[in-house]
């Protein structure tokens, strides 16, 4: 059985040392590569099953080479990055990034972060006989991992698809931000909610005319 390929993409040599160190001991395959284009290629070459992006990168930025990254793939992109603003973690979710980590970190929470956004990944693909969602002319069909408008395809992210199936699942309930982090991410992101609304904000903007997601204040969203 083939084991899981990681694509670590981080410049600083020691940080990228050690980070894979922590992968290999968890059995994952590690790729590394010290700059965007050497990362784009080993992406398309090597088809990893997640990638962890450094933000600070020195031919070219980390949302670079995130936007290129999700021209063709719908890889897991976890962002690795010394800066702390809060427009730099939006920017990279709005991206695609399906998650964060901000330097500096403990390797094991990295390597957990890893862990769950794959189980995400691999529940869909192991989860036959899934019925379709839908709500109006919003449909979603968990087999085959499509979000459609009126028959029209809606291309969204592994993450954001994750999102809309848990809010049509539980159509019409308040759902809280922890509860779609804890269900949606797997774990808690660290009480970081800013992640979940701003993947409501992008699920917002592509189902829109097709259902709404209230803002439930104080407490958190849900479908009508």
């Amino acid at each position: 059985m083939s084991k899981t390929r990681i694509l670590l993409i981080e410049d600083e040599e020691n940080i990228a040392s050690f980070v894979a160190m922590y992968l290999k001991k968890d059995g994952f395959e590690v790729d590394t590569a010290a700059t965007g284009a050497r990362g784009l290629e080993l992406a398309a070459r090597e088809q990893p099953q997640a990638v962890i992006l450094d933000l600070m990168l020195p031919d070219m930025d980390g949302f670079d080479v995130c936007r290129r990254l999700r021209r063709d793939s719908d890889v897991p992109v976890i962002m690795l990055t010394a800066r702390d603003a809060a427009t730099d973690k939006v920017v990279g979710l709005e991206l695609g990034a399906d998650d964060y980590i901000t330097k500096p970190f403990d390797p094991r929470e990295l390597v957990a972060r890893v862990k769950s956004v794959l189980r995400r990944v691999q529940g869909r693909g192991q989860a036959g006989g899934g019925v379709k969602l839908m709500a109006g002319e919003l449909t979603l069909d968990p087999d085959r991992h499509e979000v459609a408008i009126a028959g029209e395809p809606v291309k969204m992210t592994a993450k954001e698809f994750d999102l809309l199936h848990y809010l049509l699942t539980n159509r019409g309930l308040a759902l809280s931000r922890q509860q779609l982090l804890e269900h949606v991410w797997g774990y808690d992101f660290l009480g970081d909610t800013r992640t979940v609304d701003v993947h409501i904000n992008q699920v917002r903007k592509k189902i829109a005319g097709a259902a709404e997601i209230e803002t439930v204040w104080g407490m958190g969203y849900k479908l009508k």
